[in-house]
């Protein structure tokens, strides 16, 4: 930094980037990890009396008999909040290249933060109403398809507002959004050890939430002011400014040289019809380039999605049956255990990037991770129907979920970083653009590899070895522009300045 370079005084703007990180997968973790309270919430025969009942993750009643439940909603409340959680997420997030270029971004991160809040409120509200099954499990979907919505705009927006500032500002809203799971599994695991009673457990889980919302909308609110945030947010849009009258007037040259034959001008020299079908081309080139990591990215993510949390949370102990270690199975050995294995795996990429970019193992290693279906499948999942019980001790149910939660961040992370090859097309993008926050995810990944560190690359300005002949091509371009004065014929150049 220069000496006119404000500095971020006492980390206040690597704070709340963090903070703003962790609101943006916040809201969904909170709702995965209380799959336990929803699911007592939708029985039928426990939902009069579900207020007076103690935190029980059993549904085994005095004489041994399971209880008979009217409703099949518990047994599908997981398989359909997935599918209410990751559909809108998918649409959301590739409705961001649209949103971000009609909406401006602090109503974009303002209002998706003070919606989220809301969820949360009205959340914490219906834990003291009493509810029929049927309607509560009709909202709660409506919630979650309303908070992952808002909390893709939300995610994308602060990557975008991330790419502001120097590239290692990314790295606060990976590492919030990688506390996020663990922040909900020890709240989870808080309430329970509070001895309280499902309600009050409930509705104190929920309100923490919603203070962590109101932190984060706070913090976002107080970022303008800070002058370390000022400076660059200003500097690079006089950057981005800068960069594109600089690759306009490159532009230029190029259609000059090309269209001026023998000092004869043709009329043809700027069309810009084609631009789109270049950009198109470079994107599909890119694909092509990169679609083994992209598909391997998507394998990872699927394999992980079907299994968690839809059965593995479904797995109940076999020891330890009058223990407290009933209560507090799921939320420590099914997401706590997660979150934390899943980070661990991110972050040894940061030292060991094994298999290479060119090996083959690496697609093999993310294919062979399928088995991880078939093995939680053979756990102890109640209200089984055909498969029998294989891997019925807790200790096979732990090794798989630290095979399986290791293994997806570890390889989504390899996968991610050697994904981005083509790295000049993403980084000459505008600062807020979905390609750009591509790249910036990527540069600041724990993984770079070799080829990211050895690439100089000038996200808003031309390369140093280009200034020599680029200044040539420009005092040509001068001397065309006088030439065409005296003859007051208007150039390729003349006319393209009329757009700017």
């Amino acid at each position: 930094m220069t000496g006119n370079t404000p500095q971020d005084r006492y980390k206040a703007v690597w704070l709340i980037f963090f903070i703003l990180g962790l609101g943006t997968l916040l809201p969904w973790n909170f709702f995965m990890t209380a799959t336990t309270y929803f699911t007592n919430r939708l029985n039928i025969s426990s939902s009069d009396s579900y207020a007076n009942d103690s935190y029980n993750h059993t549904n085994v009643n005095v004489t041994g008999k399971k209880e008979v439940s009217l409703s099949n909603l518990p047994s599908i409340f997981n398989n359909v909040m997935t599918l209410c959680a990751m559909l809108p997420l998918l649409i959301f997030t590739c409705l961001n290249s649209f949103i971000h270029q009609r909406i401006p971004q602090q109503i974009r991160i303002i209002s998706s933060l003070a919606a989220i809040f809301l969820v949360f409120m009205v959340t914490a509200i219906l834990v003291k109403v009493p509810m029929e099954p049927l309607p509560f499990f009709i909202i709660t979907m409506v919630k979650i398809v309303l908070i992952n919505s808002f909390g893709a705009i939300l995610q994308g927006s602060i990557f975008g507002l991330a790419g502001l500032l120097p590239a290692s500002y990314t790295a606060p809203i990976m590492s919030g959004q990688g506390l996020a799971g663990t922040f909900a599994a020890v709240a989870m695991i808080c309430t329970i050890a509070s001895g309280s009673r499902l309600e009050e457990s409930a509705f104190g889980y929920f309100i923490t939430a919603c203070v962590v919302i109101l932190i984060a909308i706070g913090s976002y609110i107080m970022l303008p002011r800070l002058d370390f945030f000022c400076f660059y947010s200003m500097k690079n849009k006089r950057k981005y400014a800068t960069s594109v009258t600089q690759a306009e007037m490159e532009t230029k040259v190029d259609l000059i040289k090309k269209d001026m034959v023998n000092g004869v001008e043709r009329n043809h020299s700027v069309n810009g019809d084609s631009l789109p079908a270049r950009h198109t081309s470079s994107v599909l080139g890119i694909f092509k380039k990169i679609w083994v990591m992209a598909v391997s990215v998507c394998l990872v993510f699927t394999v992980t999605i079907g299994v968690f949390p839809t059965i593995t949370v479904a797995v109940r102990p076999t020891i330890g049956q009058n223990t407290l270690w009933v209560d507090y199975f799921s939320p420590v050995a099914c997401f706590l255990m997660f979150n934390i294995f899943d980070w661990a795996g991110r972050s040894l990429t940061a030292v060991c990037v094994w298999p290479g970019k060119e090996s083959r193992l690496l697609p093999f290693l993310v294919i062979i991770r399928v088995i991880f279906i078939p093995l939680f499948m053979l756990c102890n999942v109640v209200d089984r129907q055909n498969l029998p019980v294989i891997f019925a001790h807790d200790a096979w149910y732990l090794t798989f979920m630290l095979l399986f939660s290791f293994s997806n961040g570890y390889l989504a992370s390899l996968c991610m970083c050697f994904g981005p090859k083509n790295y000049g097309f993403i980084t000459n993008q505008p600062p807020q653009s979905p390609c750009a926050t591509v790249g910036r995810i990527s540069e600041n990944s724990p993984c770079r590899p070799p080829w990211l560190e050895t690439r100089q690359s000038k996200p808003f300005g031309r390369p140093s070895w280009m200034e020599r002949p680029v200044g040539i091509l420009e005092r040509f371009a001068e001397k065309v522009c006088l030439k065409s004065k005296r003859k007051n014929k208007p150039t390729s150049l003349k006319r393209a300045q009329g757009f700017l």
